[in-house]
């Protein structure tokens, strides 16, 4: 019912630069928040950034200052700017959207396939 469609990803050298993109689509009532997530091979999924209705953002310390996210409301999309990447940052990048399908119940979460980042030395 709920769509999570992402883009971007790959594979870059050290210090470069990648943007991913995620759109959601579907029967939504609204957005309570969307952000993004990454997963390690040997390490539990951590928060990467978020975005609120609002637009306030929170960040992972670790990316602070080199990752942005931000949103683009009209088309249910958000983006998530990385620049200066570690080997660190090599890791499946997933997109959330917490949304509620229905007037009465809470937020619930809905989640990308996941993309692809790698990063070499």
């Amino acid at each position: 019912q709920v769509q999570v469609a992402e883009s971007g990803g790959g594979l870059v050298q050290a210090g470069g630069s990648l943007r991913l993109s995620c759109a959601v689509s579907g029967s939504i009532f609204s957005f309570n928040a969307m952000g993004w997530y990454r997963q390690a091979p040997g390490k539990q999924r951590e928060l990467v950034a978020t975005i609120n209705s609002v637009g306030s953002t929170d960040y992972a310390d670790s990316v602070k200052g080199r990752f942005t996210i931000s949103r683009e409301n009209a088309k249910n999309t958000v983006h998530l700017q990385m620049n200066s990447l570690k080997p660190e940052d090599t890791a499946v990048y997933y997109c959330n959207a917490n949304v509620k399908v229905r007037y009465y119940g809470p937020g619930s979460d809905y989640w990308g396939q996941g993309t692809q980042v790698s990063v070499s030395s």
